[in-house]
């Protein structure tokens, strides 16, 4: 054990130091972090990716994994984010199958272990980290930093940050990111393990270190970052590079540079060339499955990004690092989301806020400078290696190499923050070597760990359900437009609608070209007969984003409800100009159609919706409804049949089917239909009221509804509503 480690003694006990112990410590906490996840709900992004991801169910042909992002649609189109994750996308598949369907409760289990295996698997990855590569005549490699590698474990399986990894379902992608990444370090190390004759190293580990890093990437972007890590450590650890005296070398003309270890260390450019070549191969791959080059993101996304100064963008990339680092070093205010007007844009160096990007640049030179210039050959490797964990894995999110679809994301500090636990260790390690008040010290250290302990228990209660996760992050960030609208939203599935209106006007007050918001407002104050204010908002919207099909829609139910009747077929044609398999916006024009008395455009709209939704209940029933009241009776029996054959247990389809028959003079088959369809749905007065003249009473009080594109969390959803 190495003379530095034991600076530690007092905060780690000898009794936990063996490594069965010190890992099943590591993973015990981790549990109860996180444990109290298990049994939430999908929220928030789980919809989109897990739910209502297409590729998930059965019938999908595994093929199309590899052509789809991670929300299930063309990597080719332009409207796709390039979240190019086929691997984490096929655990989601397997864990609906092994679970019979889309259950939270397997895949917030799965999450949970994840977090616990990773944690598990730091113990090693620190040690060599911290005490590098040396091996036992046996060839077993030793642990020198017992101490320092399970402290640092601790830090990390306890820091809140986490929390949306492992609470949120889809925060999988990260955490198996994070096990390939690890695994490919680990196989990297393996590749270099000493032998009698200095350099030797095995191809094979260094390729199957670069596959499962490549493996990594297949998970989430930021696994091929391991690359570099290794690059890193086989430079510095390996090939004893010591920069500042390459530096003195090179400018005094030192002919003695040959002799350098990093230079003459055997294998090392091999090694090298591999991991270039492995990195460049796999990302080119990737490129060329993109398809259509980079994602296009909005400017509430990433506002800094479209800013037109250099200098602007520059200062509040920065601030975004410092905000990032924050998040590591004090993890209290966290939210699920901070774009949308959560951090507004510095446009001036006279921001008081500058104060953070300094801050930052003044710590990350200091370390940078011991790094690179400490005596303690040490010191050096730990701080570099520590920087470089912490600063590599998060070179993806960073806006230095490509645009990306957030300002600040909790889920991306989940393996830089393995790098910042580290560079904590150490510094608590040189803090308790120059200080007297060694308990003291283990106090605070203590006291760390049950504070991060206790908020990732808080954190992940408020990630069990929508409720409680949307109204955590009104007080982080209350200027966050997502957040209201969210908000918003949630009462209005609860049936709030006036507490939901406040929040949806308050995003629309904060972010004036909000158009999901102002869609959703809008079809609330059209339920509340509220026409002419609803119009207002959806043409907005529709002005805004021309090629919004749910509001061009939802727009043409208000002008139709208003008798504007030519508009409203203008809009819904626009609508499904936009977005042509469309079928909610196909049955509400047959819905104009059926109010104007054209009678076979509306059954052909319909029948269009039907062919785009087989299961669209409503277009099915209303073809019923018009056939029958024009006296098609035939052909409304036929369409009945065809409607139930497809949708067998619909009550709805079974009632109006009854009626048909009724007139047909089909009353055995009427009466078991209507038995059937009072069974499936016994409170319907209708049903019983028409039961008694077995169909010779047509239906009374059947309206034809409207189908309303109600967004929801994502944009793209729509829910069936009455508007009566």
């Amino acid at each position: 054990m190495a003379e530095w480690d034991a600076d530690l003694d007092h905060i780690i006990p000898s009794s936990i130091l063996p490594p069965l112990w010190a890992k099943l410590l590591v993973g015990f906490v981790s549990l109860v972090c996180f444990a109290r996840s298990y049994d939430g709900d999908f929220v928030f992004d789980d919809s989109e990716a897990v739910v209502n991801n297409k590729d998930l169910r059965a019938e999908t042909p595994l093929g199309d994994l590899w052509h789809h992002d991670f929300w299930g649609n063309q990597l080719s189109s332009n409207t796709s984010h390039k979240s190019y994750r086929p691997l984490t996308v096929l655990v989601f598949r397997m864990n609906c199958y092994l679970s019979g369907g889309f259950h939270p409760l397997s895949f917030h289990v799965v999450n949970i272990l994840l977090h616990s295996g990773i944690s598990i698997l730091l113990v090693d990855v620190f040690s060599v980290l911290f005490g590098g590569l040396q091996y036992t005549s046996k060839g077993r490699r030793l642990n020198l930093a017992p101490r320092s590698s399970l402290l640092a474990a601790l830090l990390f399986a306890v820091h809140p940050v986490h929390t949306e990894c492992v609470a949120a379902v889809v925060g999988c992608a990260d955490l198996l990111a994070a096990l390939f990444f690890l695994l490919s370090f680990l196989g990297y190390c393996k590749a270099l393990r000493e032998t009698n004759k200095e350099g030797t190293h095995s191809t094979f580990w260094v390729l199957l270190s670069i596959l499962l890093g490549a493996v990594a990437m297949l998970c989430k972007e930021q696994g091929i970052t391991v690359l570099g890590l290794n690059a890193v450590f086989d430079i510095l650890v390996i090939g004893k590079l010591n920069v500042l005296e390459l530096v003195r070398k090179v400018l005094h003309k030192d002919r003695s540079l040959e002799n350098t270890g990093v230079l003459r260390t055997e294998g090392l450019l091999f090694r090298m060339s591999l991991l270039a070549l492995g990195g460049t191969g796999v990302l080119y791959v990737r490129w060329k499955i993109m398809g259509t080059g980079p994602p296009a993101f909005t400017e509430v996304d990433n506002p800094a990004s479209f800013a037109s100064s250099m200098l602007v963008r520059a200062i509040n990339y920065n601030y975004y690092y410092s905000l990032n680092a924050w998040l590591l070093l004090c993890p209290w205010w966290l939210c699920f989301d901070w774009s949308m007007g959560c951090i507004p844009l510095i446009k001036s160096v006279g921001d008081w806020r500058v104060i953070a990007l300094a801050a930052l640049w003044f710590c990350l030179i200091g370390l940078i400078c011991q790094a690179l210039c400490s005596e303690d050959s040490h010191k050096r490797r730990i701080l570099t290696l520590g920087l470089g964990l912490l600063i590599i894995p998060f070179l993806p999110a960073s806006n230095l190499f490509f645009r990306v679809g957030f300002v600040v994301a909790e889920r991306v500090l989940y393996l830089p923050s393995a790098g910042y636990c580290m560079l904590l260790t150490f510094g608590f390690g040189v803090l308790s070597k120059h200080t007297k008040k060694k308990k003291l010290v283990a106090a605070f250290v203590v006291g760390i760990l049950f504070i991060n302990t206790l908020r990732c228990v808080i954190r992940s209660g408020e990630w069990r359900n929508e409720e409680q996760l949307f109204r955590s992050a009104l007080s982080v960030c209350p200027l966050n437009a997502k957040v209201h609208y969210n908000v918003g939203k949630n009462l209005a599935d609860k049936g709030n609608q006036t507490a939901a209106i406040r929040y949806y006007r308050e995003a629309v007050r904060l972010n004036p070209k909000y158009v999901h918001a102002m869609n959703n407002l809008g079809n609330i104050l059209k339920e509340r007969n509220e026409l002419q204010e609803a119009e207002e908002l959806l043409s907005l919207a529709v002005q805004i984003q021309p090629d919004f099909a749910a509001a061009w829609m939802n727009l043409g139910i208000v002008q139709n409800s208003l008798k504007r009747f030519q508009a409203a077929e203008q809009s819904y044609r626009t609508a499904i100009k936009h977005r042509r398999k469309y079928p909610d916006c196909y049955y509400n024009l047959g819905r104009l159609y059926a109010d104007l008395n054209r009678h076979v455009d509306a059954l052909n709209a319909w029948r269009n919706a039907t062919v785009l939704k087989p299961e669209h209940s409503l277009a099915w029933n209303n073809m019923i409804i018009l056939l029958d009241s024009t006296g098609n009776l035939a052909q409304a029996e036929a369409v009945g049949r065809e409607a139930l054959e497809l949708i067998p247990n619909d009550h709805s389809l079974m009632f109006s089917l009854a009626n048909v028959l009724g007139k047909s003079q089909k009353y055995k088959e009427s009466e078991a239909l209507f038995l059937k369809a009072i069974k499936a749905h016994p409170n319907t007065a209708s049903y019983h009221g028409n039961l008694g003249d077995s169909g010779s009473i047509p239906g009374q009080g059947t309206r034809i509804p409207h189908a309303t594109g109600q967004l929801g969390l994502h944009p793209t959803t729509t829910e069936l509503a009455r508007l009566n």
